[in-house]
């Protein structure tokens, strides 16, 4: 069967548009499957949540809520170390307070009775001098009476010695006034004894190493 040659050109007019839509399909799906990609690939965008007003307020005062705590925190903690240093401080005076009583009270004892060890000691010497004096009034015999109180004056000045008593030196010492109390002068008997002692009219003591009494001297000059 032949065509002419009108009815071939119709034919391919025909032919044309539906070439042209099948392409034309193409490229959509092509378009589609990109776009659908490209949205697969692109990071999905947050969710926008919308807040509230109260929402928001509890927001602003969580931060001053927070301070508070904090602040409250802190002056409770310091309030604590107060509290101990007031008690321990309080303590430590009751502590002193008590500890200086009984020392001035110790310190009055000790003077009060300090010397009764020395007293008990002088009372036996006290009781030796008695009987002498008895003694002597009924007896005749002056010698042994001189030798009773010589051993009473002997005892005693051991009894000294072993309390801390000690004799200032004076015999053919030179006058030093740390030690001696000059209460005359007269011509040396000889040039060395110049500025030295001649005679003793009262004693001094040492006791331990404090002198307690000068002794009064006479120099020679």
């Amino acid at each position: 069967m032949k065509h002419t040659k009108s009815e071939e050109k119709v034919q391919e007019k025909a032919q044309k548009p539906q070439g042209t839509a099948q392409a034309s399909d193409q490229e959509n799906k092509k378009e589609a499957v990109t776009q659908q990609k490209a949205a697969e690939q692109a990071p999905a965008e947050p969710e926008i949540q919308e807040t509230t007003a109260e929402e928001t307020a509890a927001a602003e005062n969580e931060p001053e809520c927070s301070e508070a705590e904090t602040a409250k925190k802190a002056l409770d903690e310091l309030q604590s170390k107060y509290d101990k240093l007031n008690d321990t401080y309080l303590r430590t005076l009751a502590e002193y307070d008590n500890f200086r009583k009984r020392t001035i009270k110790e310190k009055a004892d000790l003077i009060k009775t300090g010397g009764e060890s020395v007293l008990i000691n002088i009372l036996t010497i006290v009781d030796d001098m008695e009987r002498g004096i008895n003694a002597s009034a009924e007896s005749e015999d002056v010698v042994a009476v001189k030798e009773g109180m010589q051993l009473i004056h002997s005892k005693f000045n051991t009894f000294l010695k072993q309390n801390g008593l000690k004799e200032i030196e004076t015999d053919g010492q030179a006058f030093n006034t740390d030690l001696h109390e000059a209460i005359a002068s007269i011509p040396a008997p000889d040039e060395s004894l110049k500025g030295k002692i001649i005679d003793c009219v009262q004693k001094g003591y040492y006791l331990h190493d404090k002198v307690i009494r000068f002794a009064k001297v006479v120099v020679g000059e």
